[in-house]
């Protein structure tokens, strides 16, 4: 089955991306993107129901991403309509190993996402939440973010996989954002600035454990490219090394299908080694296409 004909159960889990959805422009083309929206995406590949909250431009870009949206079966429902606002994009400059590096543009739609009483509704009902630090660059997006997260459940389950990206994050908004979560997910460069702002020191593992006491997270996940992932959870700390499922195209949303298959796991009450091991695999395979939302196997 491949991603573009997935079926969703009744009883499927309520999955949540809210902040950015844009384009990913490559010097070769386009892609569909967005830390939040591919999180959501690869979830629904796993069987959830998802749910992208964000918004575009009243432009030819945007309609194009309500377009691919549709194309890949996602709900649109919740992704507005910002006139006088262009839709988001991000160029996208890819390393000889295929490592990106980014220019995102700004103001943009997303930057101006508006909280109503369909969104706390959904939030009420939501049984995962992914966000991050990027859309919640501008105080607007920042606001309804973090009212959408307050609206959750107490069984919800909130992913903060920070993705600090060029000058797009404070001090004030990663505690906010570790107040409001209960699963951090960081890669090891964001690890080291957050233990700079936070004033932690330690060895990694150190680091991790002081991160999951100061702020009573369930689960901190370490993800280390090549070299495999660290989970620690409440009862267990899990290393695992990396996997290489063919040559590397391009990195972009690895790691947010990494997350996905974490927080699809946790859902399912897996043990977490095997969720680990799963998403280590996964992410491996998006890491041999081309764009944050290929087809999955």
């Amino acid at each position: 089955m491949t991603s573009k004909h997935v079926t969703v159960a009744l009883n499927a889990p309520k999955i949540v991306g809210i902040g950015e959805l844009l384009w990913d422009e490559y010097p070769e083309g386009r892609q569909m993107g967005g830390a939040p929206a591919n999180f959501a995406y690869h979830c629904q590949v796993l069987g959830a129901q998802s749910f992208i909250v964000s918004a575009v431009g009243q432009d030819e870009a945007g309609r194009d991403l309500f377009e691919a949206l549709a194309a890949q079966n996602l709900d649109t429902s919740h992704v507005d309509t910002r006139p006088g606002y262009p839709t988001g994009s991000v160029s996208v400059h890819l390393d000889p190993d295929g490592i990106p590096a980014y220019t995102i543009h700004e103001p943009v739609a997303w930057d101006f996402l508006q909280s109503t009483p369909q969104l706390q509704r959904l939030a009420s009902q939501a049984d995962a939440v992914c966000f991050g630090t990027l859309a919640q660059r501008s105080p607007i997006s920042r606001t309804t973010i973090q009212s959408f997260l307050r609206a959750t459940g107490p069984s919800c389950i909130r992913v903060f996989d920070i993705n600090l990206r060029q000058e797009f994050y404070d001090r004030s908004v990663i505690i906010e954002g570790l107040s409001l979560a209960t699963v951090l997910k960081l890669n090891e460069d964001e690890l080291v600035i957050l233990a700079h702002l936070l004033g932690l020191d330690g060895t990694t593992h150190d680091l991790l454990g002081q991160l999951a006491t100061q702020f009573a997270l369930n689960t901190v996940a370490l993800t280390m490219a090549e070299r495999g992932c660290i989970v620690r959870t409440q009862d267990a700390v899990v290393h695992l090394e990396g996997v290489r499922r063919g040559p590397v195209i391009d990195t972009v949303g690895a790691g947010d299908c990494w997350t996905a298959v974490l927080i699809m796991g946790m859902l399912n009450k897996d043990p977490i080694d095997e969720v680990a091991a799963r998403a280590n695999w996964q992410a491996a395979y998006v890491c041999t296409q081309p764009g944050a939302m290929p087809e999955m196997p």
